[in-house]
């Protein structure tokens, strides 16, 4: 694999653990005991080099990228809607904390085209179960004079998350599953 390292990458440890880390964090009850082991280190030495990793910019967040399809959902949506303003804030924390939201934020209106503020992305194992929680998101929140477009997902693309090192990879290609 041919790898340009980081700038602030100060050594082959740090350099061998965003190689690995890249990828993804393994889906094991210990992770970073995982990951210490295909890179020589323990497990306190990876969380401690990471969290130096994280103070020094190079890693610049860890966040999970949702594969959904492989855990059994088929059908996605981004439901945008036009909450009013003064309710906006309140409406998109229960959104939030609702189990089949995984994505929910507020973007600012373009209009006159687009008069969405608040965009939720919603999964299901199929259309109809997606197209009930837009319904229950409609109810708990009393918003059903409100404007909302339920946007179904028609392919996927690539998922995976930031790459901190030039490898050969093939960079681009789309996952259209």
């Amino acid at each position: 694999m041919n790898v340009t390292p980081h700038p602030l990458l100060n050594d082959a440890r740090q350099r061998a653990l965003v190689e690995v880390i890249q990828d993804g964090l393994p889906l094991v009850e210990r992770p970073y005991a995982a990951i210490g082991r295909r890179v020589g280190m323990s497990e306190p030495e990876v969380i401690r080099l990471m969290h130096e990793l994280l103070e020094q910019g190079v890693i610049k967040r860890l966040g999970v990228v949702v594969r959904h399809r492989e855990l059994g959902y088929r059908a996605n949506a981004m439901v945008v809607w036009d909450i009013p303003d003064e309710r906006v804030g309140a409406t998109g924390r229960l959104f939030g904390e609702l189990p089949y939201v995984t994505l929910c934020y507020r973007r600012p209106r373009r209009l006159p085209q687009w008069p969405y503020n608040l965009f939720t992305m919603i999964h299901g194992y199929d259309r109809e179960q997606v197209l009930q929680h837009v319904q229950a998101l409609v109810t708990a929140s009393a918003i059903d004079q409100v404007a909302y477009q339920v946007l179904f997902s028609r392919r996927r693309f690539k998922q995976r998350g930031a790459c901190y090192s030039d490898t050969t990879r093939g960079a681009g290609d789309g996952d259209q599953r």
